[in-house]
């Protein structure tokens, strides 16, 4: 999540992430999302195994902002709100 390209820029996991963004969007979450306003979800990744997903999270939240935004820049290169175009 984000609030605008190359923002602030918010990791997580969920086993629903319509519902998430939902909550993110709608600024019910409180915390970090809420404090800066993070509603545009940019990348997203699924997971089978929440095992495996945590382990993603852990990994990703530990690089470099560098290499977050190349990861998003990658796959979507506008910063585009994907919340409605969910795939999954």
């Amino acid at each position: 999540m984000t609030n605008r390209p190359n923002g602030t820029l918010y990791v997580g996991v969920t086993s629903d992430l319509r519902r998430r963004t939902f909550d993110h969007k709608a600024g019910v979450t409180g915390g970090f999302t809420s404090k800066y306003g993070l509603h545009r979800l940019v990348y997203a990744e699924q997971y089978e195994n929440i095992v495996a997903a945590l382990q993603r999270e852990k990994n990703i939240k530990h690089w470099p902002r560098a290499w977050k935004v190349r990861l998003i820049g990658r796959d979507n290169p506008g910063w585009n709100d994907l919340a409605e175009t969910l795939p999954f």
